[in-house]
């Protein structure tokens, strides 16, 4: 019985038992006279099962009936085994099986299909929406299995603006720095350029490289090519700490991995070209108009596009130019041509850049110089200066000077040894100490010098250098 219902069979009770009259009993269970006497007559009549409420545990007059819910039961599992049940009743609509969301959890969830996890949820800090249209997008790129083995893993770049969730997405084989590039290009052609980007710390977008000596006394840090581009076009560049912190593209990654990857199977596709032609004409439109939401503020801030997107979007490297004016890059070589000759151009640093398209253009403060690429290394000129005369490595005779006593050289290896040794010793004596018995001197000046001589005076065989 609910909790109405023991109300009543107090209120009976009282009735029964002589403490209550009808009017009080009305008041009691706050109906009229008329429907308390019609309680207390079926209250006489069946007892307490005479308060339970007629139609528990009879079916409700807008159920559905049983052979529908057979077949839709029957049409999930057969074509939307893994799908949601807000999806699957998408779905279910389109086929003319029209069942709300919620009644079909209930049905799968009674027929043991679904089962509820709850996940460990970690606290965050709530970020309120951008204001307008463009001031911030999101940009990732979610790596997965997205055909089903139909074809090779692939990489969708999704980009979507935080006041709005307006989404573009692309597939690519990779999320590459050209990936990154094409992404935002899409989206400048269609929208204009946004006020920033918020991307999580990817190596596309985060340099991991030293900085220079130069650029820390300037103030700058290391860049990648598609930082530099974003500052060039003046663009935000904004870097995530977490993947909680861009979580709006987060969310939008396991939507379509939801929605997106089922879409595909239905419609049979496995190229990536295919695949690209679907999401911007059918299935992007329909799910920006479902899950779109309108920004605070009308105002679009998105700006112009620039003139110079294509040279902007690049690769570019710099290259000092060799005195015959030459220089390489990524194993090629370019000789400049002569009409720059007034630019004094040896030994200063020029710019490289890369196209998407493959074309690539050597730029000096904003301005293209023409080049000619040369089929390989050019040879440098052979040296002009004199060769080295010979070394004479002749060793002189006995009777030479410059092995004579008195020049002091030249009297041999262990004569020197010798000396080596004797000064050693002389030193050590030359040192004062005390012992238990007496004091000992150093030998004189006059007697080392003596001792020296009559070395010198009878040199022996080993002394000289043969």
């Amino acid at each position: 019985m609910s909790r109405k219902e023991r109300n009543r069979l107090t209120i009976m009770a009282g009735l029964k038992s002589g403490e209550l009259t009808l009017v009080q009993a009305a008041g009691l269970a706050s109906l009229s006279y008329r429907q308390i006497k019609r309680v207390w007559r079926r209250y006489q009549d069946q007892g307490d099962p005479g308060l339970v409420h007629r139609l528990r545990g009879r079916a409700s007059a807008r159920c559905i009936a049983p052979e529908l819910r057979a077949r839709i039961l029957a049409r999930v599992e057969a074509r939307y085994p893994d799908f949601g049940p807000t999806l699957a009743a998408e779905y279910l609509s389109k086929e003319g099986l029209k069942v709300d969301h919620e009644t079909l959890r209930r049905w799968l969830l009674a027929e043991g299909r679904r089962v509820v996890r709850r996940r460990r949820q970690k606290h965050r800090q709530w970020r309120e929406r951008k204001p307008c249209f463009g001031a911030m997008v999101q940009l990732d790129g979610s790596e997965h299995d997205w055909f089903e083995g139909r074809r090779e893993r692939a990489v969708l770049m999704v980009m979507v603006d935080d006041a709005t969730g307006h989404v573009w997405a692309q597939f690519f084989e990779q999320e590459t720095t050209r990936a990154s590039y094409d992404m935002f290009e899409g989206w400048v052609r269609r929208w204009g350029l946004p006020q920033s980007v918020y991307v999580d710390r990817d190596s596309i977008y985060r340099c991991e490289g030293v900085v220079s000596i130069a650029d820390q006394l300037a103030g700058k840090e290391p860049q990648t090519q598609f930082g530099r581009a974003m500052e060039q076009v003046g663009v935000e560049l904004i870097l995530a700490n977490s993947p909680q912190a861009k979580g709006r593209v987060e969310r939008m990654n396991g939507t379509l991995q939801d929605r997106l990857l089922k879409a595909l199977r239905l419609e049979g596709i496995h190229e990536l070209g295919t695949a690209n032609q679907y999401l911007s004409k059918t299935f992007l439109p329909e799910l920006n108009r479902r899950f779109k939401v309108r920004a605070a503020s009308a105002a679009d801030a998105h700006r112009g596009v620039p003139q110079r997107l294509e040279e902007v979007l690049s690769w570019e490297q710099e290259r000092v130019v060799q005195r015959d004016w030459t220089l390489s890059c990524a194993n090629c070589w370019y000789q400049l041509d002569r009409q720059h000759e007034s630019l004094s151009l040896v030994g200063r640093k020029i710019i490289v850049r890369t196209l998407r398209s493959g074309i690539v253009q050597l730029v000096y403060r904003g301005a293209k110089l023409r080049y000619r690429l040369l089929p390989g290394r050019p040879e440098r000129q052979a040296s002009r200066s004199k060769p080295l005369k010979e070394v004479r490595t002749a060793k002189p005779r006995i009777e030479h000077p410059w092995r004579r006593f008195a020049s002091g050289i030249g009297q041999g290896r262990e004569f020197w040894r010798k000396t080596k040794t004797n000064g050693r010793l002389v030193r050590q004596a030359s040192r004062p100490f005390r012992s238990a018995s007496a004091t000992l001197r150093p030998p004189s000046r006059a007697g080392m010098l003596e001792s020296l001589q009559h070395q010198h005076q009878q040199p022996t065989q080993g002394d000289i250098i043969s």
